[in-house]
């Protein structure tokens, strides 16, 4: 083989790799461009704004019904009586938005971050808010009948006259949560942290899985119905702190 050949080689790998480079960076160049023209959809049922930044936008009313939102940032947004029926919001970031009187049936919210966010009087029936962060979050009058909370943290939630029959709270972290009026038919407490939780007037009896344990950390009253076999704490009624 001559010196000829060998130059030949080299040349021709390095021209390869160039072209290869070349058509990487065109695919990026291209998918970030489409990834961006996505998130100029206007909204409507099941549009696409997975990852998108869509902050502080007024969405009330809006039909947003089996929409992708995994991974967006939605903060600051008011989705007031919005039909969120299916949608998807894993993963996205919904800090002080407002949900108030929405529809969130069947909804996905699993490892959703939020701090001061409104679910006031929403339908959040059978919605998935599984290893959900949520800090001083109402849920006044919602109705979250058979949702899944497992495993999320929901500290200083406003539950008060929520629909929880059926709901999964297994193994979540609720302190200082309120739960005053709500109806807890069916649901599972089981390993839920309720350190310092309100349950005056509550009524506890069909609650699965809740211990003495729990009890002796939650805050209750003579009011407070308990299931078979538990005993009011000495500590009731807990001390305004």
């Amino acid at each position: 083989m001559t010196m000829a050949m060998f130059d030949v080689v080299p040349a021709f790998e390095t021209r390869k790799r160039v072209v290869t480079f070349l058509l990487v960076v065109l695919f990026l160049v291209v998918s970030n461009s489409m990834a961006f023209a996505k998130c100029r959809d206007r909204p409507g049922a099941e549009v696409d704004w997975s990852n998108c930044s869509k902050e502080r936008l007024i969405l009330g009313g809006q039909n947003l019904s089996g929409g992708n939102f995994e991974g967006a940032f939605l903060s600051g947004s008011g989705m007031q009586e919005a039909n969120l029926a299916g949608a998807n919001l894993q993963l996205s970031e919904i800090v002080r938005t407002s949900f108030v009187m929405s529809n969130l049936m069947g909804a996905n919210l699993e490892k959703a971050l939020a701090s001061r966010a409104d679910f006031s009087g929403a339908n959040l029936v059978n919605a998935r808010l599984v290893k959900a962060e949520f800090l001083r979050v109402k849920f006044v009058g919602a109705n979250m009948t058979g949702a899944n909370l497992a495993k999320g943290d929901f500290y200083r939630n406003d539950f008060s006259g929520a629909r929880l029959a059926g709901t999964d709270m297994s193994g979540a972290i609720m302190p200082r949560s309120v739960f005053l009026g709500a109806d807890m038919t069916g649901a599972n407490l089981t390993g839920a942290f309720v350190l310092r939780s309100r349950f005056e007037g509550v009524d506890l009896r069909q609650v699965v899985g809740l211990s003495q344990t729990q009890l002796d950390q939650a805050c209750g009253d003579d009011d407070t119905k308990l299931p078979e076999g538990l005993t009011k704490p000495a500590n009731w009624p807990c001390n305004e702190d």
